[in-house]
């Protein structure tokens, strides 16, 4: 299919490709494309070569502000883009959609991929920094987003008509495909641990995921006589705005009312050691965390917003709640805690609803065909 075509990636970080975009890329080179990845690297460069991409470094932050330096990064893409001469760009997140897609036009790539894993910072925060960034932005998807050889991906309706309605993206540039996926073998089943009830929150730790609330409902819970034990796993991003401190978690961890363990890895093994999983973001694309989640078998509890509540459907997979509510919160954790049948039905059927919805092989598939699709009209 991809034959001779040369397929350019360009995502924010290597690890992030890693976690979320690998099996793409393995199989784009299996299908015959020709496969450049142009990231920031740190500690990831091995898998991404070993799969047979040609790796591009560059020096991006995702938090970059600063004029000249971001004029500088543009004009490095707009290099790279021209030295690789792709027939197909495919950019993920924020800011390799807005740079990429630039990059794109200037280097005269006739097919352009955006893959939008939710609207982030710029869109759900009403700091002022973010209010002030949104306008640009939208004009800017507008310019570059749309018209011939440009498919945007999305991963949930709510994010398709708000970029329809708001920064005038024709509704046939847009494609769904549900996140990223998980493999269900990499992710079994576990029965429910022995013990007190424990409810964790796989995320980056940012206020913008609802970790506050998930505090605050703790503490709620402790005042409550439960003894239900919250976990937050995952670091803080100081590249995010939103980022939370190390001493705010510190805090917390000395307060005793959260377990606090850093980053993961084994997030089987973290599933099989806890009875509910917990993701009370203010927006998302389709969180990851929760699909880890639903297809080890655990129930979910999620705010009711745009992404999460596309795989937590009330009282079939787990439990929403509104956002930006510890009470509501704490309410719906001391439901599960107290009924173990009700855990265990909504977990069976998150995990069905994984394995019949979201495989990283339908993502695959359905990113293949969009490929297929715009080269074959170019």
């Amino acid at each position: 299919m991809g034959e001779g075509r040369k397929l350019l990636f360009f995502v924010t970080e290597d690890w992030y490709l890693c976690s979320h975009r690998l099996p793409i890329v393995n199989a784009a080179v299996a299908a015959g494309y020709e496969v450049s990845v142009v990231t920031r690297v740190r500690d990831h460069a091995a898998p991404i070569e070993a799969a047979g991409a040609n790796l591009i470094p560059l020096a991006l932050s995702r938090r970059g502000r600063h004029p000249l330096r971001e004029l500088n990064v543009i004009r490095e893409l707009v290099r790279i883009y021209r030295r690789v001469q792709p027939d197909l760009c495919h950019h993920v997140a924020m800011k390799p959609v807005l740079y990429g897609s630039l990059a794109a036009r200037l280097a005269g790539a006739p097919c352009v991929v955006n893959a939008l894993g939710g609207l982030g910072y710029i869109f759900i925060s009403q700091r002022p920094a973010a209010r002030l960034l949104r306008q640009p932005v939208k004009v800017a998807f507008k310019l570059l987003l749309g018209g011939r050889g440009r498919r945007v991906i999305v991963q949930n309706q709510d994010d398709r008509e708000l970029l329809r309605r708001r920064a005038g993206i024709p509704a046939r540039s847009f494609v769904l495909i549900a996140g990223s996926g998980v493999d269900p073998a990499s992710y079994p089943a576990a029965p429910e641990p022995a013990g007190p009830v424990r409810a964790a929150v796989v995320a980056r730790m940012l206020w913008d995921k609802g970790i506050g609330e998930v505090v605050a409902a703790a503490r709620l819970l402790r005042s409550q006589g439960s003894d239900v034990t919250i976990t937050l796993a995952g670091a803080p991003d100081p590249e995010n705005p939103a980022t939370i401190t190390p001493a705010d978690i510190a805090a917390w961890q000395a307060e005793g009312v959260v377990r606090c363990l850093g980053h993961v890895q084994d997030i089987p093994a973290l599933w099989s050691e806890h009875h509910i999983a917990i993701l009370v973001s203010y927006r998302e694309g389709l969180p990851r965390s929760l699909l880890e989640a639903a297809a080890c078998g655990r129930p979910l509890i999620a705010a009711d917003v745009p992404g999460c509540r596309d795989l937590v459907r009330d009282g079939e997979t787990g439990l929403l709640v509104p956002p930006r509510d510890p009470q509501a919160l704490a309410a719906a954790i001391r439901r599960l805690a107290a009924d173990p049948d009700l855990r265990r039905a909504l977990g069976t059927r998150a995990r069905a609803m994984v394995e019949r919805e979201y495989t990283v092989a339908q993502v695959v598939a359905g990113t293949l065909a969009v490929y297929r699709d715009l080269l074959e009209g170019a």
